[in-house]
């Protein structure tokens, strides 16, 4: 066989379309089965495509906006959490304000209700100052002395013309010491205490210098007189001592 008739069979062979094989090949009923499962599997792979293609084109967008969601309520969440701890500063700020308030309003309450006396306090003070001259001014041997009278029989009280000037004395003067004694009560009653620093060293907060005077057996700072004696109310100096202060010898 010539190429020429070769090359004119291949062109034939390969112009035969499978649907005339299939026609040859294969009975009516079978050809049709064939023809219609090539068809539907095509079809169906054809309508596949594009259901995929929009699937994917939809779940990217749905993907993208959750996350832009999530990033956008984790912002938010965290802004609401430094509120939060904002609110909560401010608030223990507040309660430890509200804290030291009331304590500051108890404490002043107290004071006032302790101190409201210390004015009235103080012009009692001058009171009993006159009344330790009125029990200094009498002699000690005065005080010592018994009280003559003319009366034999001890049994019976004195009269007026009986007693002798020393006997009223005595008399006036345990009437004064007892009213001195009545007030220093009344007003201890009240936190009003007085004291003595003879011996102490000098404070000035407590002790009112008014003479210094050198004396070999003191410590220099030393109080050595108390002129006046001073007062306190409560831990609060009422009235400074008045006192005498040892000087340094050199």
């Amino acid at each position: 066989m010539s190429r020429a008739a070769l090359n004119l069979l291949r062109s034939a062979t390969s112009s035969i379309s499978p649907l005339l094989v299939t026609r040859s090949y294969y009975p009516a009923h079978r050809r049709a089965a064939i023809v219609s499962r090539t068809y539907s599997g095509t079809a169906s792979e054809q309508a596949k495509e594009p259901s995929d293609h929009s699937g994917n084109a939809k779940k990217k967008p749905e993907d993208k906006g959750e996350q832009t969601q999530l990033s956008e309520l984790e912002t938010k969440l965290g802004t609401k959490e430094d509120e939060v701890l904002d609110l909560t500063g401010r608030l223990r700020y507040l309660q430890a304000d509200f804290l030291n308030l009331q304590r500051n309003a108890a404490r002043e309450k107290e004071q006032t209700r302790d101190f409201a006396i210390t004015r009235f306090a103080g012009d009692l003070l001058e009171i009993v100052d006159v009344l330790s001259l009125a029990l200094k001014s009498v002699p000690p041997f005065v005080l010592t002395s018994p009280a003559g009278t003319s009366s034999s029989d001890s049994a019976q009280p004195p009269s007026l013309d009986e007693k002798t000037p020393s006997a009223y004395l005595q008399e006036l003067h345990h009437g004064v010491e007892m009213t001195q004694r009545l007030l220093l009560q009344t007003l201890f009653k009240y936190h009003v205490k007085p004291f003595d620093p003879t011996g102490d060293k000098f404070d000035p907060n407590k002790h009112e210098a008014l003479y210094q005077a050198p004396v070999p057996d003191k410590e220099p700072g030393t109080v050595i007189d108390c002129q006046k004696i001073g007062y306190t109310i409560k831990d609060r100096v009422l009235r400074a001592a008045q006192v005498g202060v040892a000087q340094d010898m050199s």
